[in-house]
């Protein structure tokens, strides 16, 4: 039993839902997203909250319940507030600017890396070596930090690279002679 599913999806006030069929709606002040929920969920709008069922016992409708009833509260908090993820660059040299409608990166190559900003998402530098990801879309937001931080991930010796705002980065001993 999923105990993620069995909870409802409380909708906040400002943002309106609509379910029609297996297509959930909502509307916000951040903007409008939908999701459609896989046939073996089904969906139903009850007393301002959305709540989620199963179709029958089986394991891949079970699975795809806490799945689908996760989703939703995703859609609701992105239409409310907004996802953010936070990156920190370190390394001598290394740099992050806004140039125009692309981020521009000087991370130790022997050319500037242009990455050009999908639609829904907004690129902030408000260091050299911090950049700031922000969209409704939660997955949106946290492909495009993973494809920031694999142009030039952490490196273990000495931590040089693109990282995750407090991610920890295991360290290794040098060679000794």
């Amino acid at each position: 039993m999923s105990r993620v599913g069995k909870k409802p999806v409380p909708v906040p006030a400002g943002v309106t839902a609509t379910v029609t069929g297996q297509t959930v709606k909502m509307k916000g002040s951040k903007g409008e997203l939908s999701f459609v929920v896989p046939s073996l969920v089904n969906v139903a709008m009850k007393d301002g909250a959305i709540e989620v069922q199963p179709v029958n016992q089986s394991k891949p409708a079970r699975s795809l319940w806490g799945t689908s009833r996760a989703q939703i509260a995703n859609i609701v908090e992105g239409v409310s507030k907004g996802f953010e993820k936070k990156l920190e660059i370190t390394g001598v040299g290394y740099r992050a600017a806004m140039a125009g409608k692309a981020l521009k990166l000087s991370l130790g190559y022997s050319h500037d890396i242009e990455y050009a900003i999908p639609t829904g998402i907004t690129i902030a530098t408000p260091k050299p070596t911090e950049i700031t990801i922000t969209g409704i879309n939660r997955q949106q937001v946290g492909q495009v930090a993973a494809e920031i931080r694999d142009y030039r991930g952490p490196e273990p010796y000495k931590g040089k690279g693109v990282k995750y705002a407090g991610e920890f980065i295991f360290r290794k001993e040098g060679k000794k002679k």
